[in-house]
């Protein structure tokens, strides 16, 4: 199971967020879904079909062990080749989009039992990985959604998602857009992204921003990691729901047991 120790238990505690993003940025170099007119579209598009290719011959489509079983996904499971191939041998960045981690679990599940969240609302899905919390607004009625991952590939993740879910794939921006211009969104969601200290530093100043700027409301999930629970975010929380994990996302997340939504209120 070399893939899911490497990245699926100690990257959420360990790594370094900066080369993350870089080999991230590097590995691929694609810019943006769905992606614009370019002078080099055919090649392109034969990035994308072999991209979208791979996915669908590497993963498999779950529904059960989550919060939210009316979310079909694409996940990395142990019936796929790369969950027991060695590391390097998988062609893209490191697949943190593959795994449906705790804290966007419990997003999903609260925009899904509480539609007046964001029904008619404009949302940003920080951090998207597969998309699920996305996904879940859309499904709730939200009226513009932006999913952001810096991963291009979780950017065809999500899109093969929507399609699973019978959705019209919404915009998804693979750029860091925590170096970008802000705009206005009425709710920004992001669930397991305080995974690394000077990330959530880095998240913290940005969410203020976004707070004080633009009145946006601000929903955060997470298991409880120690770089989260430690944070000095944690006076400016108002707790909105604990959910008890099913057994297998127990299992999948070094045996954490619970996951809870926070409002940021700064």
């Amino acid at each position: 199971m070399a893939l899911s120790l490497s990245w699926m238990l100690l990257a959420p505690f360990t790594t370094n967020c900066c080369s993350l993003l870089m080999k991230a940025v590097r590995s691929r170099g694609l810019p943006l879904l769905p992606w614009n007119h370019h002078p080099r579209r055919g090649v392109r598009s034969v990035l994308e079909l072999e991209m979208k290719a791979f996915l669908e011959e590497n993963t498999e489509i779950i529904s059960s062990g989550s919060l939210t079983p009316e979310i079909h996904l694409r996940l990395l499971t142990p019936r796929c080749k790369f969950w027991w191939e060695r590391a390097d041998l998988w062609p893209y960045s490191d697949p943190y989009w593959a795994i449906y981690w705790p804290g966007g679990q419990a997003l999903s599940r609260y925009l899904l039992d509480n539609p007046d969240i964001v029904r008619g609302k404009s949302v940003l899905d920080l951090g998207s990985g597969c998309g699920a919390t996305a996904i879940a607004a859309k499904m709730s009625g939200a009226s513009r959604i932006l999913a952001n991952d810096i991963d291009p590939i979780a950017g065809m993740a999500i899109m093969l998602n929507c399609e699973l879910n019978q959705l019209n794939p919404f915009p998804i921006l693979t750029k860091n857009i925590l170096d970008l211009e802000q705009d206005k969104w009425d709710l920004v969601v992001l669930g397991d992204m305080f995974y690394d200290e000077d990330l959530a530093d880095c998240l913290h100043r940005w969410l203020k921003k976004c707070f004080w700027t633009h009145g946006t409301q601000i929903l955060i999930g997470d298991p409880g990691r120690p770089q989260f629970s430690g944070h000095s975010i944690q006076n400016q929380l108002h707790k909105v729901i604990e959910y008890s994990l099913p057994e297998p996302t127990r299992q999948e997340n070094n045996g954490l047991t619970t996951s809870t939504v926070w409002d940021f209120q700064p």
